[in-house]
Order: C-alpha cells, then structure tokens, then sequence
C-alpha cells in the first residue's frame, strides 16, 4: 500500500535534503510535486487542497527557513500533518459496553465484510481475549449464512446456528439472546450489501441497529475502490452514524487515496485494516505509522509486533543458544527463511524498514522477492539430513541432485551455499564479539568487509 505515493514523496524530499539553504521558490516548488503525488494517489481534492495549504502555512515559516536542517523540518511538517489526516492517533475497537457487546458490520456486497467478521472474531479472541458469536443477517444472497459458518469451523469462532425465514432482526434478537444466555463477550452481526447504495439496504441496516444498539457500528470498505469507498463511507455515515471503518485488500492498493481520504471526508477513523487473505492478516490501524511508511521512514515498531507475534519462543532461544556458540546450519536456515514468510514476507517486511524505498528497485532487479524465498526453502528441503548438518558434503553431484529435486538450478544451489557461509561467518563472529562487544562495535563488526 502506499508505494506509488511513496516513491515521489521519496524523490521530493531527497531533492530537498541536498539543498543546504530553502527558500519560498523551493517549497512551493515541493509542495506543487507532493499535490500532483497525492492528486495520483486518487487522494480527494478538497483533502489535497486542505492537506497542501496548512503544510505551506508552516513550511514557509521562519521555523524552516532559519533551520540548520531545512529539508528535515518540511518533511518533519509533511508527516505531522499526513498523521492529523490519517486520524492523529489510534482509534482500538471499542467494547465499552455490558456483554454481550453488539459490533454491527455494514458494507457493500463484495467489500469481504463476511470474511472480515471473522478475521475480527479472531482478533478479538487472540487480541482481547473475547469470546465471539457471530451471525449472518444476509437473507438474501444465495450460501451467505453457511460461508461465515464455513469461516467460524475454519477460524474456531462460533456462529449462531440459522433458522429458516427469520428476518435479519430477528436473527439478531436472537443472537444476543443466545450470547448472553451461553456467555459470549461480543455478536458479530454481518449485515447483507448490495452492489450499490440503495434505500432498501440502509432501511434495512438502520432496524438491525435499533434492535441491537451496537457499541461499534464498522463499515468494510475494499481500498482497491479509492474514492468510491469514500462516497460510501459517506452515505453509510449520513444514515447509521459509524464508529468506524475497516479497510480491507490494503495489500493490493498500491495508491491509498481511501485510506487519506475517508477520515478527512466523514470524520469517521479507520480502525483496522486488511492486510491479506489469511484469517488473521487484520491489524490495527495506527495513523502515526502508516505516515512513517508513506515517507519512506519505516514503520520499526509494528516489525517488532509482528515479530513478537510469530515467533515461537521456543525456536528463538535454540537459535540463540547455537549463535552463541557459532553455530548455524541449513536447518536454522530453512526456520529463518519461514519466519520471514510468516511476518508477510519480503514485501511485509521490506515495507517497515526505514530507506527501503530506495532500494526497492534493486531488490526487483535481483529477484529478491517471496518466491525467492520459496525456491531457497525448496532447494533446503531437497538436500538430507546429514547434508543440511554439514554443508562440506556438497559435490557437484550433490549439487546437480538437489537442483533437479527442487527445480532449480545448480547456480541457485550455489548461491545459496555462498549465502548461508556468509550468514555462519557472521553468526561466528557474534559468538566471539559477545553482547558487550556486538553493542560497543555495531553490526559493522560482523558485516563482510
């Protein structure tokens, strides 16, 4: 998300860093160049015009202008106000409310709002430590009730067992009943969508929230729509007042003119986003953050979440524990490479580093890419045992056998040979450094030189 925007804020700023002096030309020369990046972005006019003006306001000050650094300050500017666009601070899910809490979701058909019931099921279960009933309004389109029965079996969150010809009301009465009656913390209501906004639907939507009082009532909007999903979260607004917006498919939405847009437009905050088709790829939405992100300064914390997350403890002190000794072989490899993919892969991850928009581009002229991983972890699987223990045994037999086995070739063996000598050399070498050593002299004492 966000990379097109990304890389011309990226361009915009390097040109203003390597100036030593700024003056009024230079700024409104950027700020013409981050309007036209935004404007692309399918970023909403009149938020353009707002986001540019109180920018220009600071930008031309005397607080720039007389700065040992003036580049860093426009862009310190450009990132407080992406924040204050993007919502100024997290907006978490709201369970203020005696149980069972009602969370009504709303959105057009197609948006992934059943399958994002259940992703917000499982994070409230893995989060919060809620329990979570969930149940289908959507009488109408045709397997609507057994898909998120099918997602609850799949995800372990439970769902109310349907009842021919009841109205979506009255699924829901009877789904807080149920809740309150077996002990459920939170009802997930997935309300029907239909392709448009029509009168029907939001009448519709409207009962279901009388009946239910909602503590939260979310509206799912696909970011791939743009500007389309902020015209919705609009309509949505004027009639059911929201609490709030989760975004889903943000990992196919290379412009993120939604995400800029839809808490200018209604004042509504985005409070979680979709980041992928697996059930628990739905994250908080932090805005501070994803300004880091958009300005290519990376996003550290939420890689250390995600990190914390999928890590098994266990795993991680037997890799300590064989660092600290300089061991490192093929089998700590293959774990390495499968961690990667489980915090999102390159792509996932590359995204949260700080300067990494500058380097994207290389990384795309060497392959260095999620299938790339996939094709070094075949090539892994491919070897033995006792081969994985001692990379000395390697031939060029070996090597052939392996490549044939895994469907690649002898050089993509060697070069991953070469790579995993390289990551032992310095896995020895921190061994030796020890944690005072490593500290004192950084990572330059274990980087090939």
């Amino acid at each position: 998300m966000f990379d097109s925007l990304s890389n011309k804020l990226t361009e915009v700023f390097d040109r203003l860093r390597k100036r030593g002096a700024l003056n009024e030309a230079d700024v409104t020369t950027a700020l013409r160049e981050i309007r036209v990046a935004l404007l692309e972005a399918d970023v909403a006019l009149p938020v353009v015009k707002d986001f540019i003006e109180a920018v220009r306001v600071r930008a031309v000050g005397e607080e720039v202008i007389r700065s040992v650094t003036p580049g860093q300050m426009v862009v310190k500017i450009v990132n407080d106000h992406l924040t204050e666009m993007l919502g100024a601070s997290t907006s978490e899910i709201s369970l203020n409310a005696p149980a069972p809490a009602a969370i009504l979701m709303v959105g057009l058909q197609g948006s992934g709002k059943t399958t994002t019931t259940a992703k917000l099921g499982v994070h409230l279960r893995d989060r919060y430590r809620k329990k979570a009933l969930m149940a289908s309004l959507d009488v109408r389109r045709p397997a609507a009730q057994q898909q998120l029965k099918v997602l609850g079996e799949q995800a372990g969150i439970a769902t109310l067992p349907v009842v021919p010809l009841e109205t979506p009301a009255q699924i829901a009465k009877r789904a807080l009943q149920t809740a309150r009656l077996e002990g459920y913390d939170v009802v997930l209501l997935d309300t029907a969508g239909r392709l448009g906004i029509d009168e029907e639907m939001m009448t519709e939507a409207a009962s279901i929230a009388a009946v239910s009082s909602p503590v939260e009532t979310l509206l799912v909007a696909d970011a791939m729509t743009g500007q389309d999903a902020v015209k919705t979260a609009e309509a949505f607004h004027g009639r059911l007042k929201l609490t709030g917006v989760v975004l889903t498919r943000v990992d196919g939405d290379a412009r993120g003119g939604a995400a800029l847009s839809i808490r200018s437009v209604t004042g509504c905050p985005i409070k979680l986003i979709g980041t992928g088709e697996k059930i628990a790829a739905l994250e908080p939405f932090h805005p501070e953050r994803i300004a880091s992100r958009i300005l290519g300064m990376g996003d550290v914390v939420s890689l250390v979440e995600r990190a914390t997350e999928t890590v098994e403890q266990e795993e991680a002190e037997k890799l300590a524990a064989k660092v600290q000794k300089g061991e490192f072989d093929l089998d700590d490899m293959v774990q390495q490479l499968r961690q990667i993919r489980k915090m999102g892969g390159m792509g996932g991850i590359m995204g949260m580093l700080p300067g990494v928009a500058r380097i994207k581009g290389q990384m795309a002229a060497h392959s260095i890419d999620d299938r790339a991983l996939a094709r070094q972890e075949a090539i892994i699987l491919s070897m033995t045992p006792g081969e994985r223990r001692n990379p000395k045994l390697f031939n060029g037999s070996r090597r052939r056998r392996i490549a044939a086995g895994s469907g690649t070739t002898v050089q993509e063996v060697n070069r991953l040979l070469k790579q995993h000598m390289e990551m032992s050399r310095a896995m020895k070498k921190m061994s030796k450094l020890g944690k005072k050593g490593l500290m004192r002299h950084g990572l330059g004492a274990i980087l090939p030189r």
